[in-house]
């Protein structure tokens, strides 16, 4: 039997993998450590062995290199997939820090739990705040988005042409901005009624000192602060959502853009 004709597609196909591999590092649900790594390894080549034959021709090519020129190569095409990832999965980031600052506020940072997603602790009110974000991002159909997007690459950048410049710098400063405020936004009214609630308890704690202020106030800010993040659910969901919309919006605009200009600040309705 002759391989030789397989031979000759083994790089461009490892290369190829290696591209959609980098999703899988920090692309929200696929990078949940509580999936074994060998298993993502495993859907990283069946997703490349699907897309492998619809690939232009110029990226089924064996490329002239050696062993040594391999692994810069393998790193460049992981970098593709774990920039599209990590933008990706920011704004649930951000989520689960106004979850950290609400439950610290609220007393509720002993009650750390294992955060799969995270892979590692994380506060419970964040971990709940984290799981909107997921939803929102399951939603808008942000697996296949990011998906569409790296597909989009293949057209752009040739197998190994990609490197340290092409890095949207900017676009990932700016939606690290946008994160820090959407966590602000978000952990702003829990925020809010405990520093009233302080002072209210302040001005008890000096008109009747009899009163038990450390116990009292404990309760009294769990109960405020979670009434209140009851409440603002339905706001949370709604701007969690149009966050998630615009930077999966960026994701693909920089697929499609990638190697031509730089990557749009927003396009709204893309991850529909």
């Amino acid at each position: 039997m002759n391989i030789e004709p397989l031979l000759n597609h083994l790089v461009p196909f490892a290369l190829v993998a290696a591209r959609l591999g980098g999703l899988f590092i920090f692309t929200p649900l696929l990078s949940n450590k509580g999936l074994p790594r060998k298993f993502r390894a495993l859907l990283a080549v069946m997703f490349a062995a699907a897309v492998y034959p619809g690939l232009p021709a110029s990226v089924q090519t064996n490329p002239d290199i050696s062993i040594a020129s391999l692994a810069p190569m393998v790193v460049s095409e992981l970098l593709i997939g774990m920039i599209m990832g990590f933008i990706a999965g920011l704004p649930m980031i951000a989520l689960d820090m106004a979850g950290t600052i609400m439950g610290h506020q609220m007393g509720m940072g002993l009650g750390r739990v294992y955060n799969p997603d995270l892979g590692g602790d994380s506060d419970s009110l964040g971990q709940i705040l984290m799981y909107t974000g997921l939803a929102g991002f399951v939603a808008l159909n942000g697996v296949d988005a990011v998906f569409l997007a790296l597909m989009y690459t293949f057209g752009k950048v040739p197998i190994g042409a990609f490197g340290a410049g092409g890095v949207p710098l900017d676009a990932i400063v700016g939606v690290l901005t946008s994160g820090t405020e959407l966590g602000l936004r978000v952990s702003a009214p829990i925020l809010c009624i405990i520093f009233l609630l302080i002072i209210a308890l302040g001005l008890i704690g000096k008109t009747m000192p009899q009163i038990n202020i450390m116990s009292v106030g404990f309760t009294f800010k769990m109960f405020f602060g979670l009434a209140v993040l009851a409440a603002s659910m339905a706001t949370i969901q709604h701007v969690t959502i149009d966050e998630v919309e615009r930077v999966l919006g960026m994701v693909v605009e920089w697929g499609r853009t990638m190697g031509s200009e730089s990557m749009s600040p927003a396009v709204p309705g893309v991850a529909q």
